[in-house]
């Protein structure tokens, strides 16, 4: 389930040092139960135009919800852009950042060997990111970030769709 909205618009170009102006994505992952009936919200800002999307699934799990919301969001925009991505998940901002250069060069495989979890997730997260100029910023979760308290609420919207509440 995902809420329908129209994608986010082409906005003024005032902001960064190139005249483009940058757009804020915050996004969180929840889940009952992990696994369990899971959600994803994502707010998207650019200057004074929002944007709210949620989604979830019946059976998943919090980090694939978390992946979910970033991956959703980022295929809202309508143009490539100077992205500032805000999560609270350190899975994703240390994995899109960090561990996926390694997991590619080793065929989508671990330091370890195993098979990368959530593979069909990064592949998207990493083909959605690759049209985009974007910043990775790790906020804490539940710390009274405005961004994420929104996210968050979004993300439980999509919990109770996904579980019939």
């Amino acid at each position: 389930m995902q809420a329908q909205q129209p994608a986010m618009p082409a906005d003024d170009n005032a902001g960064t040092a190139d005249g483009e102006q940058p757009v804020d994505i915050f996004t969180d992952g929840a889940c009952k139960g992990n696994p369990g009936a899971g959600g994803w919200g994502a707010l998207l800002r650019r200057g004074s135009h929002e944007k709210e999307l949620f989604g979830g699934e019946a059976h998943t799990t919090n980090n694939r919800m978390e992946l979910l919301a970033v991956i959703r969001a980022l295929d809202a925009l309508t143009r490539p852009s100077f992205v500032r991505v805000h999560t609270d998940s350190q899975y994703v901002q240390q994995g899109i950042s960090t561990w996926i250069h390694g997991w590619k060069r080793k065929n989508w495989r671990t330091a370890a060997g195993a098979p990368v979890k959530n593979v069909d997730l990064w592949k998207a997260l990493d083909e959605a990111a690759s049209r985009h100029r974007i910043e990775w910023l790790w906020v804490r979760g539940h710390a009274g970030h405005p961004g994420n308290e929104r996210a968050d609420a979004l993300a439980n919207r999509g919990v109770s769709a996904a579980s019939g509440d």
